[in-house]
């Protein structure tokens, strides 16, 4: 999710228009009949269309659906129409996504917005495909502080108290720096880029109280599946005593940093097991060959997030096996576009700052 030095009408920093979708969880046992019932996971697979329509697993249980579906109401009740959101990182493929799912969903870009230190000042033109919606923006390199201290000042007088709102796609190096300026500028911000000190970056906002959502993945499907590991740790530690972990995680060559979802799996996963795995021991894959060999289509080479995680028995005659594979940046865009309305919504409904995971977007219904 970082930004690279590339020009936008480069091949590698559109984004695909055509991506497959793949979340599925596979269990592969010769005792799967003793442990099917206390073990079961759901199976779904999601293809997303041209127009970037998704599947919506059915919630259980009519209080749940009905709690998602007032609290999505109240989301969408909010006005947002002098809301302005600064994409910082563009022209980075990710951070490009981002804005155009922003403008898809009916918000404004601001007219500037911070790019790379070693990228030149540029006006750029954001386009929708899906919409048609498009915005000028100029971006300004994060070492021009006086012209960004002074364009954000200009932007929040324009748009008004608790109006403009940032979204971070730049640089792993970047975050903790970042984060900070957001806070000093009174700029609410979703922090889609992983890596650097992350728990630096959650007690900095804290005792902020800065308003922000953070978390390694910007995917709703994704999200729930996380948030369904989480329960399954909690309701059934130590279920894989004996079994051996293994994850493996295949990202386009520009990724700097490991897989910040495979980190949060992991931290699950290991109260699963007992099995000394460390996040160090993830695999991590960046090239073109071990990303085919994991089976990731060519088509996705420049934009893909393949994941796969095993438990294997002491005598390997059992597997579990789990993988989340993405082609593309849409879904993760798309979910970045309504954390950014979510947070906009909170700014309007809570006078103290507060520092939100995207289990909590989900869980309010502001995900669509």
């Amino acid at each position: 999710g970082s930004a690279s030095n590339c020009n936008l009408s480069s091949n590698t920093c559109r984004n695909k228009r055509t991506p497959y979708e793949q979340y599925k969880i596979i269990s592969m046992s010769r005792s799967i009949c003793a442990l099917a019932a206390p073990l079961s996971f759901l199976l779904v697979t999601l293809c997303a269309t041209q127009a970037c329509g998704f599947v919506t697993p059915a919630l259980s249980g009519t209080s749940a659906r009905s709690a998602l579906l007032s609290s999505s109401s109240l989301q969408m009740s909010v006005d947002l129409s002098d809301v302005q959101i600064m994409v910082n990182g563009m022209p980075g493929p990710m951070a490009t996504a981002a804005a155009e799912a922003c403008l898809r969903k009916g918000l404004k870009l601001s007219p500037v917005a911070m790019t790379g230190p070693e990228i030149e000042p540029a006006t750029i033109t954001v386009s929708d495909p899906v919409t048609g919606r498009s915005s000028n923006v100029k971006l300004v390199p994060s070492s021009n502080t006086d012209e960004l201290d002074a364009a954000v000042e200009g932007m929040k007088t324009a748009a008004g108290p608790d109006n403009l709102l940032s979204i971070d796609f730049t640089h792993p190096s970047a975050v903790n720096g970042n984060a900070l300026f957001y806070a000093e500028k009174g700029i609410p911000f979703v922090m889609g880029t992983t890596g650097g000190d992350r728990d630096k970056l959650m007690k900095d906002m804290e005792d902020a109280k800065h308003f922000a959502v953070i978390a390694p993945n910007m995917a709703k499907q994704i999200v729930a599946l996380q948030a369904g590991l989480e329960d399954l740790a909690k309701k059934f530690p130590g279920a894989f005593d004996g079994y051996k972990i293994e994850v493996r995680e295949s990202h386009q060559k520009t990724k700097a940093d490991t897989s910040g979802t495979a980190k949060a799996v992991v931290a699950s996963l290991k109260e699963l097991s007992d099995d000394k795995f460390e996040v160090s021991d993830i695999e991590k894959i960046r090239d073109d060959q071990g990303a085919l060999d994991f089976r990731v289509p060519e088509e996705g080479l420049n934009g893909h997030a393949f994941h796969r995680y095993t438990f294997t028995s002491a005598d390997g005659s059992v597997e579990f096996a789990l993988e989340h594979n993405v082609v593309g940046r849409t879904v993760y865009a798309e979910g970045t576009a309504d954390a950014v309305r979510f947070l906009a919504g909170k700014l309007r409904q809570e006078k103290e700052g507060k520092v939100f995971s995207m289990i909590d977007v989900l869980q309010a219904g502001a995900l669509e």
